[in-house]
């Protein structure tokens, strides 16, 4: 891994930060492709129950790379890099079977947004701007970002996010369900890491893992389709020793010892 892209694990979260500071972490296909490595990183490590994502210095993710976007604007991309950056699945963290919480600590637009909403869960610290920003320029709703952001706030406030391009801040973003908590600054990461610590304390990894498939996969699942789903992953869960660990450590009055989910 190189250098815009950090990884560190410890107390059984990865933490991922984008590595750009002096550009606000836009996006460029060498920062995809590193934190897509680090997403599978976590995933593969046996030591990692939970991952959370943030930006160096002011930003969490300014966008796409203005140099980037000029060069594909006058086609001066090579071949090449746009068939890299067609091939990125710019929804990969919602693949990876672990909870992806993102640490959003500064200005989070265009790109940047659209990988924020492919995280599961969203904390953000006190000021923060968010913008979608294509329709200001001449671009549509990217990357699947259509798909998610309704899913998440509602058609209204989605159509309202995009179309406008307007940028709000934070407090703003929680109303309408765009982040989960608010807190201050120099406690967004400390308090994102403690969150995931949580997780990986107290919920099981396989369970986690079931979960997130369950909510992201049976949105666009008929009711009963997703009940019959629901009631397999039930009966499998029930024969799991994450259950029998689950009802001990509760009856002990313990914290649980559950086992490891690794892999994308």
């Amino acid at each position: 891994m190189g250098d815009v892209v950090l990884y560190e694990e410890s107390d059984g979260v990865a933490l991922v930060t984008l590595n750009r500071p002096e550009r606000l972490n836009s996006w460029t296909d060498e920062l995809g492709s590193e934190y897509f490595d680090a997403l599978d990183r976590g995933a593969a490590s046996s030591d990692v129950q939970a991952i959370v994502v943030t930006g160096a210095g002011r930003g969490f993710c300014s966008g796409a790379d203005m140099d980037m976007l000029q060069g594909i604007g006058a086609g001066k991309d090579d071949q090449e890099t746009q068939r890299q950056l067609r091939a990125e699945r710019h929804d990969y963290a919602l693949t990876i079977p672990k909870p992806v919480i993102a640490a959003i600590n500064g200005a989070c637009a265009g790109l940047g947004f659209v990988h924020a909403m492919m995280c599961d869960i969203r904390f953000a610290a006190e000021g923060a701007k968010f913008t979608s920003a294509f329709s200001r320029r001449g671009l549509i709703a990217e990357h699947g970002v259509s798909y998610m952001l309704p899913r998440v706030v509602g058609p209204s406030n989605a159509l309202d996010i995009l179309m406008s391009g307007r940028v709000f801040l934070a407090d703003e973003a929680k109303e309408m369900g765009v982040v989960s908590r608010v807190v201050p600054p120099d406690e967004l990461v400390p308090d994102a890491i403690e969150y995931a610590q949580e997780l990986g304390r107290y919920s099981a990894p396989w369970a986690m893992a079931q979960m997130k498939h369950q909510v992201w996969s049976q949105m666009d699942m008929a009711r009963t389709e997703a009940l019959n789903e629901s009631n397999q992953l039930m009966a499998q869960s029930l024969k799991r020793p994450d259950f029998k660990e689950g009802v001990a450590s509760f009856v002990e009055k313990r914290d649980p010892s559950f086992e490891s989910v690794t892999g994308s």
